[in-house]
């Protein structure tokens, strides 16, 4: 069974693509972000899947590719296409190449225009379609600069993806609307700018006078990408906050495990959430714990310390996974939660105070 994800990056409206072989477990993604690497790295753990493969359709302007942090972070390889120039790939793509991923791969198609070494991926049954910038949900990428060239980019939406099957759907790498998604008769009908009727010639006059700004991080964003996203100082940024082994969860928290707060419990303040009766009953509670029920914490968060960790618990780790959304409101960011609470706690032999056997 195919595993599929789309994802969103806010900052610059890019879509990176999960595709996993649930059978091995291997996936690769498609144009994944620098900043999101953590994010990308939490669903592949939580899928129990393997990253084999990185792939970006191209050298990106808006944006910095989390290919090389991925790469050091999970030990995968990186492909991108051999026009476009980047240096310290695995595997440079031209077209015609595949791209596996357990059973299943995703065939290379040189699309340029956008820039002169873009890249379309599809899915093997031809099901899915990852264009890139040169095609996007009734628009196109722009042609202006780093090679662009209108006519090649009419060629290549029309050689490339106008002859897949009209039921293939697209994913572009952006989208600035909300829309998700579209398809290959939709695009052919109603993309103002190359379906219908419209000739290269309209196509190309039409392009020459978007008059559009260059993208904000374009002057970064180009040298990184050439790098396959390395700093230029080769450092690797840091996965999470330094004061305990956290780790990230692809719903957006920090969660520390029960053998990793003992060995920090004497440095931060433990916030157990539950209600008195919980707190002092059979479970028992952590030495040290302040109970701060949850439905007062945001009333009461001014009485926690700002410059000390707090990690929230409760039984399960449910409520006190809302605690750490409502301390985060609160102004506080060393925050984390009790991974599976005082169940977890106990069941892994962590000494308690009060409570039964």
């Amino acid at each position: 069974m195919l595993v599929f994800r789309q994802l969103f990056d806010p900052r610059s409206s890019t879509y990176t693509y999960l595709l996993g072989d649930d059978a091995s477990g291997e996936a690769l993604l498609i144009d994944p972000v620098f900043e999101q690497a953590p994010r990308d790295a939490a669903l592949l753990a939580e899928l129990g899947l393997t990253l084999a493969w990185t792939l970006d359709t191209h050298v990106h302007a808006d944006h910095v590719t989390a290919a090389w942090r991925l790469k050091r972070r999970l030990g995968s390889r990186i492909a991108v296409g051999a026009a476009g120039g980047a240096r310290g790939a695995d595997r440079l793509l031209a077209h015609g190449d595949r791209v596996g991923f357990g059973a299943r791969h995703v065939g290379v198609r040189a699309t340029p225009g956008h820039t002169s070494g873009c890249l379309s991926f599809v899915l093997d049954d031809e099901s899915r379609a990852f264009t890139g910038d040169c095609l996007l949900i009734r628009g196109c990428g722009r042609t202006d600069f780093q090679q662009g060239d209108s006519r090649a980019l009419y060629a290549s939406v029309h050689a490339q993806l106008f002859t897949l099957p009209g039921h293939c759907l697209l994913y572009p790498a952006h989208d600035y609307n909300g829309l998700t998604a579209t398809s290959v008769a939709e695009e052919r009908r109603f993309n103002p700018r190359l379906g219908g009727e419209v000739s290269e010639d309209d196509f190309v006059g039409h392009m020459r006078h978007l008059h559009l700004p260059h993208p904000k991080q374009m002057d970064a964003a180009v040298p990184a990408n050439l790098r396959c996203g390395e700093p230029a100082d080769g450092a690797l940024p840091p996965d999470g906050p330094g004061w305990a082994r956290l780790r990230y969860t692809f719903g957006g928290l920090w969660e520390i495990d029960p053998d990793a707060l003992a060995e920090v419990a004497a440095d931060v303040q433990v916030v157990d959430v539950r209600e008195p009766a919980e707190f002092h009953g059979p479970l028992g509670r952590i030495a040290g714990a302040r109970l701060v029920p949850l439905g007062q914490l945001a009333e009461r968060a001014g009485e926690l310390d700002r410059t000390r960790p707090v990690v929230t618990v409760c039984r399960s780790g449910s409520r006190s996974a809302r605690a750490v959304g409502l301390l985060r409101a609160a102004g506080f960011t060393d925050v984390a939660n009790l991974a599976g609470g005082m169940l977890r706690w106990r069941s892994e032999g962590q000494s308690i105070e009060g409570g039964s056997e």
